[in-house]
């Protein structure tokens, strides 16, 4: 398994290739120039826009979707994109399949993977982007200083879900201030026989949480930099040495027994419940949690605190689940109407969106429901410190959490997954031309 991503890069770098080739107007091409923004009250009967999304973010439009239907006479229909959901979006585009509107990572690799200027309409000048508070309107959704992905809810950030009756039972008064905190507040669980760390290993997405918080002071000074550079590699000292201080924690026995075989459903189960102590995890992860309990429980049970090798510095990682990205369909009034639909879910319907979803707002003028657990609160205010992550700095995102999942499975070493991971990543940022590589 471990020469597995193979077949990932070829289809990756021939995706690339058909997604640059699309040079005709009349296919979506053409200048990024920024375009009329309709009012959000503009009539259109008769206008049918389709949005793709993941499995996980299917449901998070209805809100938007019912005022909007209901102020301008539009149709909107959601289409669910099966998982692995950025993979399935890439390979419909590069065969010229476009929806209108599709929920999307905001990030300058995952714009490149959709070849945002000839695919997605500029979002330059939209009316809701001065009303973005403190940093998030230069946070993410940009690529060579154009903005290609409208930011709709708190950016992901990786940090630590922790069950708070756990740790008062265990003595524990504080929570960690560093990394070195974080694993000795472990070993002492596990001395009193309580789980410290509970991981999903299928699938293990999340694997590379626990890599990437270890990578965040470096991060802050210039890794990925470094990376995109070709000047500092996935197997040099940096990368290696957290990628080898995950498996000798996994190996410590301070993680849940049933790791190869644990979803993401047991891992909300099992902190919810007190079966284990921690979780490193994002947003998602909490969404989960709502789902599971009321926002009162969650309160009285489950703490947030972001964490890195030096202190309480969050990593962020915008997802999927937080920005749309408007594509070119050549559809002139279609593509007006999605840029409508942008502005009414960032204007008049977004007090309604953050109250439905219990999220965080991002706009000034919108207030935060008090239905929003501690816990999030306390993410969303980790982000004006955070920094980026992978996804969010590197030119490309190599499968690194499939190769960290295979080592869990015993069927990759360490530095195997971080030389297949590197492959991958020079594989990849050739595909898209980066100097360099």
């Amino acid at each position: 398994m471990k020469n597995s991503w193979k077949a990932v890069v070829a289809t990756a770098a021939v995706a690339a290739v058909a997604l640059t080739g699309c040079s005709d107007p009349s296919a979506g091409g053409g200048s990024d120039a920024p375009a009329s923004w309709p009012a959000q009250d503009t009539k259109l009967d008769g206008t049918t826009l389709t949005i793709w999304a993941a499995q996980n973010s299917n449901k998070t439009p209805e809100s938007v979707i019912k005022g909007f239907e209901k102020l301008t006479g539009a149709k909107v229909d959601v289409v669910t994109i099966p998982d692995p959901y950025e993979q399935g979006i890439q390979t419909k585009v590069a065969t010229g399949d476009k929806p209108d509107l599709a929920f999307w990572q905001p990030t300058a690799s995952q714009l490149t993977a959709l070849n945002a200027k000839t695919n997605l309409q500029s979002l330059d000048g939209a009316p809701w982007v001065e009303n973005y508070d403190a940093n998030f309107g230069d946070l993410t959704g940009l690529l060579d200083n154009t903005r290609y992905a409208a930011l709709v809810s708190s950016p992901a950030v990786e940090g630590v879900y922790y069950n708070k009756e756990v740790l008062a039972k265990a003595g524990v008064t504080e929570t960690p201030k560093s990394f070195e905190e974080l694993v000795e507040l472990g070993r002492g669980l596990k001395s009193q026989g309580v789980t410290p760390f509970y991981e999903m290993g299928d699938p293990g997405w999340s694997t590379q949480w626990w890599v990437q918080v270890q990578l965040a002071d470096a991060a802050a000074d210039g890794l990925w930099d470094r990376v995109n550079a070709n000047e500092e590699k996935f197997t040099d000292p940096t990368i290696q040495g957290a990628v080898d201080t995950y498996q000798g924690l996994i190996e410590e026995g301070l993680f849940n027994e049933n790791i190869k075989t644990s979803t993401f459903e047991d891992q909300g189960d099992a902190l919810l419940a007190g079966d284990a102590a921690m979780v490193v995890q994002v947003n998602s992860f909490f969404n989960q949690l709502q789902a599971k309990a009321d926002t009162a429980e969650l309160n009285d049970k489950i703490g947030f605190f972001p964490i890195s090798p030096k202190g309480n510095v969050g990593t962020f990682i915008p997802d999927q689940s937080n920005a749309l990205v408007a594509f070119k369909t050549g559809d002139e009034k279609r593509e007006a109407a999605a840029r409508q639909f942008l502005s009414y879910w960032l204007g008049d319907g977004y007090q309604d969106f953050i109250d439905t979803q219990s999220t965080p707002s991002l706009l000034k003028g919108a207030t935060t429901p008090d239905t929003v657990p501690q816990a999030l609160l306390d993410v969303h205010a980790s982000i004006k410190d955070s920094v980026g992550s992978m996804q969010a700095q590197a030119v490309a995102n190599p499968d690194f959490w499939i190769n960290l999942t295979n080592m869990i499975q015993g069927t990759m070493t360490a530095t195997e997954v971080t030389q297949a991971t590197q492959e991958q990543f020079e594989e990849l940022a050739k595909a898209q031309g980066v100097s360099g590589f």
